[in-house]
């Protein structure tokens, strides 16, 4: 087992992974709430895909209307769409979708994982696979709101059984049912030198 650097810190800014839905189940909407409002309450700034809809616009304005800073991450074709909040802290508009992940992963120390579809999955694995890579050591946070992301981790957990996904790989992450653990999760994360990939 290789020695854990630990890389504890207070978190300033948090990369929020979620979508233009709110889901079926009001719960989805309430715990993005609480979540937008206690990272206010705590200065952390969001960074975000900038939309006004589905838990995007949940947690961007619970965050605002409790004085938090956010900000916003849209490529072009997309705020022409007008689906972008126009009351953010900060709206930056970017060329492309890549560009748009680049600039949100610059932004932030920290990621948090909310329930959504096929974009916050594809966000998920990029930042995961980054971190593997040791492009970044970014404490990585799943909200798994009622269990919706146990068959995800029930498949990762089966790559490792398989062989296709060391084990080691398990620490890239944290999951927490509620936030005050997941960001206690997060503010005490650590880190590996050792190779994770190979």
């Amino acid at each position: 087992m290789p020695k854990a650097l630990d890389i504890s810190h207070p978190l300033k800014s948090v990369y929020i992974f979620c979508g233009s839905s709110k889901g079926l189940s009001s719960k989805y909407k309430d715990i993005s709430q609480k979540l937008g409002q206690q990272l206010a309450e705590q200065n952390l700034e969001i960074i975000y895909g900038a939309g006004n809809v589905g838990l995007m616009g949940v947690v961007a304005d619970a965050a605002l209307e409790a004085g938090g800073k956010v900000v916003g991450v849209i490529p072009d074709f997309l705020k022409k769409w007008e689906v972008y909040h126009e009351n953010l802290t900060e709206l930056i508009v970017t060329e492309t979708m890549h560009e748009r992940k680049w600039i949100m992963e610059e932004r932030s120390d920290s990621v948090i994982v909310l329930p959504d579809g096929f974009g916050t999955l594809d966000e998920l694995f990029e930042i995961l696979t980054w971190k593997q890579l040791h492009l970044h050591e970014k404490p990585i946070g799943i909200l798994n709101i009622d269990g919706y992301y146990d068959p995800l981790l029930s498949h990762i957990n089966n790559m490792v059984k398989e062989g296709f996904v060391k084990e080691i790989n398990l620490e890239l992450f944290v999951v927490a049912n509620s936030i005050d653990d997941l960001l206690s999760k997060m503010q005490n994360a650590k880190a590996t030198k050792t190779g994770r990939w190979l």
